[in-house]
């Protein structure tokens, strides 16, 4: 695997307004079930990073830990992002199979 398919595969799902970043929409999508995969930036705050992985295992969503908050922006598009969440069970299957 490239080490970028899953930027592109990303900037892809947000093309389709498949996902949601920050952290109180992310929170919110994991409660809803309405979350398929949520992606971590590894430079995350202990806060935020123990709050979104909490509730990922509360609610059973996977979660993938990438990089840094700046490459996850950029694969979106956006400035510095620290948490996304897929809203696609196609697009989050395919990240998953990508980030493994």
């Amino acid at each position: 695997m490239k080490p970028n398919q899953w930027m592109s595969l990303l900037g892809l799902a947000n093309r389709a307004r498949k996902i949601i970043s920050g952290e109180e929409l992310v929170v919110k999508e994991i409660r809803s079930g309405k979350a398929k995969l949520v992606l971590l930036s590894a430079d995350a705050s202990a806060n935020t990073a123990k709050k979104v992985t909490d509730k990922c295992k509360s609610f059973s969503i996977p979660y993938k830990i990438v990089e840094n908050r700046n490459v996850l922006g950029q694969s979106i598009g956006k400035e510095a992002r620290v948490v996304v969440a897929v809203l696609d069970a196609g697009f989050a299957n395919k990240l998953k199979q990508v980030l493994d």
